[in-house]
């Protein structure tokens, strides 16, 4: 069982430490993404790295279409991975979506994180006004998921260009572009209808792992609104408002990402100074 779960989910370890770091990637994206920023770890940490079932190098034939209908399923790959490599307190980073499913596999069981490590985070996309404003209207979702069926390649290349919001970085634009199109899109429009029409807000108050916010600027995913918002509703959370630009500051920004995680270990005592 064990070691199906690693062949399932392309588990890869790597580091020196006895503590652990778990990265979970966002949206449409593998375990490469982390690497600019795992490295600087790795002399500390043990670092945890796996793909979604459906993404990456991860085992295809394991994808099944109910599991998968909500971020649950996503959770519980989490927490498969954690069983199967018997972590306690592991330092869970997510990017994204990825974020709220780590959060997720907490509230199941929490046991296994010491803390959630969220980088541009959102509990729910949609505008719900007066009180909460997501960033989209319902049919912008709807408009975007229909284009992932009618022209998945110009969607990737659209939507690469949304997460960045800098027309200088062409290269990470196209690497990204490169991630989307090397999903199938039948999982990739299912992973985007789990991911943009959750709504996780009445779980925020529930969380007992104390979490860092890291909130970018001029973020059209997940605008500055949604980082103050998941602050005043995650119990013992910090936000940290980054000046990098976007959606995906560990592929922008690794530098000022990697020093916002090290100075957050570092108050913490879990890291040295």
């Amino acid at each position: 069982m064990k070691q199906n779960i690693i062949n399932r989910n392309n588990v890869q370890i790597r580091g020196k430490g006895t503590r652990s770091m778990l990265f979970a990637p966002g949206f449409g994206c593998d375990q490469s993404v982390w690497n600019s920023i795992t490295r600087t770890f790795e002399d500390e940490f043990q670092i945890i790295l796996f793909d979604y079932v459906g993404s990456g190098q991860s085992d295809l034939q394991a994808y099944d279409v109910e599991r998968y209908r909500t971020l649950d399923g996503y959770a519980q790959d989490i927490l498969d991975v954690c069983s199967a490599l018997d972590i306690e307190e592991t330092i869970l980073v997510g990017h994204s979506v990825g974020s709220m499913i780590g959060m997720l596999a907490s509230l199941k069981q929490p046991e296994y994180f010491k803390h959630l490590i969220m980088i541009a985070p959102s509990p729910c996309y949609l505008n719900d006004p007066p009180h909460y404003f997501g960033g989209f209207e319902k049919d912008q979702l709807i408009g975007l998921i229909d284009m992932m069926e009618k022209n998945y390649i110009g969607w990737a290349t659209m939507f690469a260009g949304t997460l960045l919001n800098d027309s200088n970085r062409v290269e990470i634009k196209q690497e990204l572009e490169q991630r989307f199109c090397s999903t199938d899109p039948i999982i990739a429009r299912q992973f985007a209808e789990a991911t943009f029409f959750s709504d996780n807000r009445l779980d925020l108050p529930n969380v007992t792992v104390p979490s860092l916010i890291l909130q970018c600027s001029d973020d059209i995913i997940a605008p500055s609104f949604v980082g103050e918002y998941l602050h005043d509703h995650l119990p013992s959370s910090t936000l940290t408002k980054m000046e990098a630009t976007g959606h995906c500051p560990h592929l922008s920004h690794p530098e000022e990402t990697v020093t916002t995680i090290r100075n957050y270990l570092k108050i913490l005592l879990l890291i040295r100074q």
